[in-house]
């Protein structure tokens, strides 16, 4: 591995600070050509080339993979998986696709975390696959499935385990977050050399969820939170996350919020105090601009000395999701992106 590549690594998955001054003075969103039609888009650069990840099927399987060389023109490049992994029939048997993938790099590996499911039910679980590069031109590409990592089961679990999210706070504090609706937004720590859940630190963390008047009811009607994505800059952690309703088309609400804690565990508060766990959550994204209609399931990248956020949006007309991308000001320790 090359210096540079492995300065941008560490930097990109580490969570190393990025000093204030190197954040955009505005943000704006990028002008975005080619293969757009994503959902859940989570991005990883390796080289010269940027990928995006998202869910569903494309690209001749399932998690379509989308790559660029500037961030802005965007082709299909392939898929994660042929088909899915023979221990999802028997986990989750109702799954027909692979959700809301999440891509890091640790361990000397590109790691994937995947969720399977059925909509609306709990009965759900998180998988990982491993790949020693993301370039599909290279002898040692392969994605090896490396089996489950996070099981929910509906009638026992209050999380949906969901929309994963992968944070590295150090080489020996691996943390992986994830939830859907239920009881909000959960976290375990992750064992380095396998990433699956350590064995040492067994205890389940909540950092945020939003109120529910009827929470036995299934599918849950209110309560909406989802697709949690952690970030370090400076001296927090930040906490964004999609609120209310996705896959509505032009009818969906979704958008992005934000809290932060000085502790990856939490607590997370708002920009007004307000806890996570309470309903929380300072607007980073409206559900309704002009351009589009349920802005969410964002991502937060690092290129350089630029933080980008990503997350799919519907068209007003069509109701097809698309991607965006929006580069971040950092304003008073508060992130900002285009309107």
């Amino acid at each position: 591995m090359s210096t540079t590549r492995a300065v941008l690594l560490a930097a990109l998955c580490a969570g190393l600070h990025t000093p204030a001054t190197a954040a955009p003075r505005r943000a704006e969103l990028l002008k975005l050509e080619g293969d757009l039609a994503t959902h859940d888009p989570v991005i990883m650069k390796e080289g010269n080339t940027y990928y995006v990840f998202a869910t569903g099927r494309g690209g001749g399987g399932i998690i379509p993979i989308r790559c660029s060389t500037d961030m802005r023109r965007w082709t299909m490049c392939g898929s994660v998986f042929q088909k899915l992994p023979d221990w999802v029939a028997k986990e989750v048997p109702k799954a027909r696709d692979a959700w809301a993938p999440d891509i890091s790099y640790f361990n000397g590996q590109y790691h994937l975390y995947y969720s399977v499911s059925s909509f609306g039910v709990n009965d759900s679980a998180i998988g990982l696959a491993t790949n020693g590069t993301l370039d599909p031109k290279s002898p040692k590409y392969n994605w090896e499935d490396q089996g489950m990592v996070v099981r929910s089961r509906a009638g026992e679990d209050d999380f949906n385990a969901i929309d994963p999210n992968l944070v590295i706070e150090s080489k020996d504090q691996i943390w992986l977050d994830w939830g859907s609706f239920w009881g909000g937004i959960k976290m375990r720590q992750i064992d380095p050399q396998t990433g699956k859940l350590s064995s040492k630190d067994t205890t389940l963390y909540s950092l945020a969820s939003r109120p529910r008047l009827k929470p036995h009811q299934t599918p849950p009607v209110e309560g909406a939170i989802e697709a949690p994505f952690l970030v370090r800059r400076g001296g927090y952690w930040y906490l964004f996350a999609s609120f209310d309703f996705c896959c509505r088309g032009v009818k969906s609400d979704y958008n992005v919020v934000v809290g932060r804690s000085k502790k990856v565990t939490g607590p997370y508060v708002d920009k007004q105090g307000k806890p996570m766990t309470e309903g929380g959550g300072t607007p980073v994204v409206p559900a309704i601009a002009p351009q589009w209609h349920g802005a969410g399931h964002e991502a937060v990248f690092r290129d350089g000395k630029t933080d980008y956020l990503l997350f799919h949006a519907y068209d007003p007309k069509t109701g097809r999701p698309q991607l965006q991308i929006s580069t971040i000001a950092w304003e008073n320790g508060w992130p900002r992106v285009a309107q």
